[in-house]
């Protein structure tokens, strides 16, 4: 595993996970909320989006965590490897509500500074409905790639996985 994705539902512990595995496997670490957003919430513009995301694809090891489901066809056409953290929504929500509580008003180690936590009922509606949108492109994408997809359904699996490899 040299290029490698990690994706999976908003608050499924994408993040997280990367930031465990990347020092690990000796991979450079890629949050795609870093590429984007920058301060102040500000979305970047989709034409620096699709370079910086390039730039990052274009190396021969990384490790990118995030969905962004229009740049996922760059991603997969390079990556090896994606782990799919594709756990129950109500979990993933739990997650999220938590994760809003422990960082409200800070960036997120895998947010650009200036982006504080917040709740935003707009993202856990996305949240929420993505089992019948978001979900359902993930699997077109998926259903086409060539490489190793490793789905984890559960925290339990991500723990047996992440033992069986000697990476947890």
């Amino acid at each position: 595993m040299r290029r490698v994705l990690i994706i999976g539902p908003c608050g499924s512990g994408k993040s997280t996970l990367a930031r465990e595995l990347a020092p690990r496997m000796g991979l450079p670490l890629v949050h795609m909320d870093q590429l984007g957003w920058q301060a102040g919430w500000v979305e970047t513009e989709k034409a620096e989006l699709n370079a910086r995301l390039a730039d990052a694809v274009a190396q021969e090891e990384w490790l990118i965590e995030g969905n962004y489901g229009s740049t996922l066809a760059p991603r997969l056409a390079r990556a090896d490897t994606v782990i799919y953290l594709d756990f129950p929504i109500r979990l993933c929500l739990a997650r999220l509500i938590r994760r809003i509580a422990t960082h409200r008003g800070q960036s997120r180690p895998d947010m650009p500074e200036g982006c504080p936590e917040r709740f935003d009922l707009a993202f856990f509606w996305y949240v929420l409905n993505w089992n019948t949108g978001p979900r359902v492109r993930t699997e077109a994408k998926l259903a086409t790639y060539g490489g190793t997809v490793i789905r984890l359904r559960h925290p339990q699996m991500l723990a047996q996985w992440r033992e069986a490899n000697h990476l947890g």
